[in-house]
């Protein structure tokens, strides 16, 4: 696989994980560009979750490259250090604090020191008001900013989770399922504020529900079997034969 690593936020090159006999990625290779909006498909067990955990350092590859901003190796790097280089991954379940205001959680999430609940205190005064603001404005929480995030429904929770993702200035999201559980509408707005970060971060997006993912309106990559079985637009991806058999059916 040859690119300009330069141009790309993201690049798996012949990446290959095992478990116990079983191929989870084999020879995967995908490149993500700065700022771009990414959608990845595919069946259970293609290899997406394993393909994130490689990224973010839970998992070492067998074998392969994985190469951040140009010219970071994150093989060698563990799980803290990777997300200290500007990676966050959104995992399916949210996870807020409950018993925290939608503001406060956005406070904890800010760079700086995390010690407990001490970055509420010792470090309210550092961030400013347009800060909160703007984060709370992506989110479309900013009438909610001082109820409790126990109190949000599942889909205001997902984007709570996402807002405290960028408080953290990420250069790349990974983000999981996000739409899972979501009310319909709760959906749409998901795909605008997804939309609306791209640019500014790299944003790549796992999902099943295809309508979903034809709202990104973006680039996608369809695995199966640990690697890459089609990519290019929603369009081209689902009339692919290979993708109709293995994943969207006929």
């Amino acid at each position: 696989m040859t690119t300009d690593l330069t141009d790309s936020i993201l690049y798996l090159d012949a990446v290959s994980v095992s478990f116990d006999g079983f191929k989870a990625l084999n020879d995967l290779s995908f490149v993500v560009g700065r700022g771009e909006l990414r959608a990845i498909i595919g069946p259970n067990g293609a290899g997406k979750t394993t393909m994130m955990d490689v990224v973010t350092g839970k998992t070492r590859p067998d074998k392969g490259a994985v190469v951040f901003d140009g010219s970071v190796d994150l093989t060698t790097q563990d799980e803290s250090a990777i997300a200290s280089l500007g990676i966050g991954r959104k995992f399916q379940k949210p996870t807020v604090f409950d018993y925290q205001t939608v503001e406060d959680n956005l406070l904890l999430a800010v760079e700086g020191p995390r010690t407990a609940f001490s970055s509420l205190f010792g470090w309210r005064s550092k961030v400013t008001a347009y800060q909160i603001y703007e984060a709370l404005s992506i989110i479309r929480l900013g009438d909610l900013k001082y109820r409790l995030a126990g109190s949000l429904s599942h889909g205001q929770k997902q984007w709570l989770e996402i807002g405290m993702l960028l408080a953290q200035n990420p250069k790349l999201l990974l983000v999981d399922e996000p739409v899972a559980g979501m009310t319909d509408a709760e959906t749409e707005e998901t795909a605008r504020l997804l939309t609306s970060i791209a640019g500014e971060h790299a944003v790549v997006v796992v999902e099943h529900d295809m309508s979903f993912v034809r709202a990104l309106d973006c680039k996608v990559t369809c695995l199966h079997e640990g690697t890459v079985l089609a990519e290019g637009t929603i369009d081209s991806v689902s009339a692919n034969d290979r993708v109709i058999d293995v994943y969207l059916g006929r």
